[in-house]
């Protein structure tokens, strides 16, 4: 189900996927199957996500995110793909985040950029990640 209150211009969205009102998914974003993004959600054009995966309301997902399976991200997470953000920046150098299969991430936390959160990691909320976070790992404040 696409909300006909959002923008969604991918043709690559998976069976019974739902995306709610207000959202802008753009060309070349990749959805897998049985996932829920809800309203107010930014997702551009050069992302991957995986299955059966949970955006809750008022998160952007940028280009060269890669979000595996079973994945939960909560309410207002942040992510950032450049280390140096400067309006118009013809220098800018995109660094990725991945987010391996059954993490999930509490409501406000911030991932920085080039990280990777290491398979069913749970980010509490409000936390600031700044490196890696290993597999299996639980993580409060800032790391």
């Amino acid at each position: 189900m696409i909300h006909p209150l959002s923008d969604v211009t991918s043709k690559h969205i998976g069976e019974g996927t739902n995306i709610w009102q207000f959202c802008v998914v753009l060309d070349g974003a990749k959805i897998g199957n049985g996932c829920n993004i809800c309203s107010h959600c930014l997702i551009e054009s050069n992302v991957v996500i995986g299955n059966n995966v949970t955006i809750k309301c008022g998160v952007q997902i940028w280009n060269g995110m890669t979000i595996d399976d079973n994945v939960f991200i909560g309410p207002n997470a942040t992510f950032c793909n450049d280390k140096y953000p400067i309006s118009k920046n013809k220098n800018f150098k995109l660094e990725r985040i991945h987010i391996h299969k059954g993490a999930s991430i509490g409501a406000n936390a911030t991932i920085l950029p080039g990280v990777e959160i290491g398979e069913y990691a749970c980010i509490g909320a409000g936390a600031i990640v700044t490196k890696d976070v290993p597999e299996g790992a639980l993580i409060i404040g800032k790391f």
